[in-house]
């Protein structure tokens, strides 16, 4: 028999997969970049500042949302549930508050240094602002991203006398836009607060 040369399927291989590039690249290198922070940021064992539980205008459960605080700041943790594919803004609200149907009573995004809005403006962020949300086909998404410098419940922090909130909007973040990204409605909502000791 005679050997085989690799090389010459070696070849052909490479050509067509740069023939055939993955249907959205934006959304592969957002969840990969996601799965990649939250697996960074992820510090197991460690108790959470504050969790919430977010909810629909229905009252129907869409994910929850934790804060873990360490030297650097607060890492905001998001696992989103039951909602159709796609990309979402999701923010860090000033007010505690989650009032249906548009949950306009968590505030604008916390903001204690009197920032821009978008992680991509020069003239932000605001501590609430997150980098885009990707939810996969089973309705699914995660997102774990470093608010650097942040405090919990220190003055102008996180936990301050009217709490926060962790928000859902219905489109992208355009991550640029003051004040929200153009991110659209309110669709789902969570009032963080401390977790209840077990």
């Amino acid at each position: 028999m005679k050997p085989i040369a690799l090389a010459s399927f070696a070849a052909p291989l490479v050509l067509l997969a740069a023939c055939n590039p993955p249907q959205d690249e934006t959304v592969a290198n957002e969840v990969d970049a996601n799965e990649t922070a939250l697996n960074e940021a992820s510090a197991p064992g460690a108790t959470p500042l504050a969790t919430a539980l977010l909810a629909n205008a229905d009252g129907d459960a869409r994910g929850s949302a934790d804060v873990t605080e360490s030297a650097g700041g607060l890492t905001v943790a998001i696992a989103a549930a039951g909602l159709k594919p796609g990309r979402y803004g999701v923010h860090v609200h000033a007010t505690g508050a989650c009032t249906a149907p548009d949950f306009k009573s968590a505030g604008g995004h916390w903001n204690p240094d009197d920032r821009e809005h978008g992680l991509d403006n020069p003239k932000g962020a605001h501590s609430g602002d997150l980098p885009n949300l990707v939810v996969g086909s089973d309705g699914e998404g995660e997102i774990s991203y470093e608010i650097v410098g942040a405090r919990g419940a220190a003055e102008g922090g996180l936990l301050d006398g009217d709490g926060a909130a962790v928000v859902i909007h219905a489109g992208p973040d355009d991550l640029m836009t003051d004040p929200s990204g153009n991110s659209g409605d309110r669709i789902a909502c969570g009032v963080l607060a401390a977790p209840a000791d077990g």
